[in-house]
């Protein structure tokens, strides 16, 4: 192989991610609904991308402090995934996803203000599920194998 693109064939940017498996007392696990202009509504846990010379345990610590006001440890990596999809922004990724579970602290309370603009156009609600909600939702959710991480 030379390394030639061939027509149509997709060129994807590596994406290293961190991703919050974020718990509650009861084990339920928090989701944020994404609502794009561009395919049908999902839910997807809090976490996104690396920043250049980042860890993914710092952008873990990052992303749950940005998207739901909680500073905490990350906790151990529960999980390696490779995905690949189009970006909001309309980037084809393939990501190397590490997920981190995080319980959360007591007395701690969901805060999104400080979402970006973009989060804030596409992320308009969040909610706890449990194992069986999960399983239950008639829209896309994000590991597709969530319900086994949270065992």
């Amino acid at each position: 192989m030379d390394g030639s693109v061939s027509a149509g064939e997709v060129v994807r940017v590596a994406r290293p991610a961190a991703r919050i498996v974020l718990q509650d007392e009861a084990g339920r696990v928090l989701l944020f609904r994404f609502d794009p202009a561009d395919r049908p509504p999902f839910w997807c846990t809090p976490g996104g991308a690396v920043d250049p010379g980042e860890s993914y345990e710092d952008a873990a610590r990052r992303e749950l402090r940005e998207e739901t006001g909680i500073v905490a440890e990350p906790g151990e990596q529960i999980a390696r995934k490779t995905a690949e999809f189009l970006t909001l922004e309309g980037v084809p990724v393939i990501a190397d996803e590490r997920y981190f579970r995080v319980t959360l602290p007591p007395g701690a309370a969901i805060d999104t203000g400080g979402h970006t603009d973009l989060e804030r156009s596409v992320m308009r609600s969040w909610r706890w599920f449990d194992r069986a909600e999960l399983a239950a939702l008639d829209e896309l959710w994000y590991p597709e194998d969530l319900v086994d991480l949270l065992a």
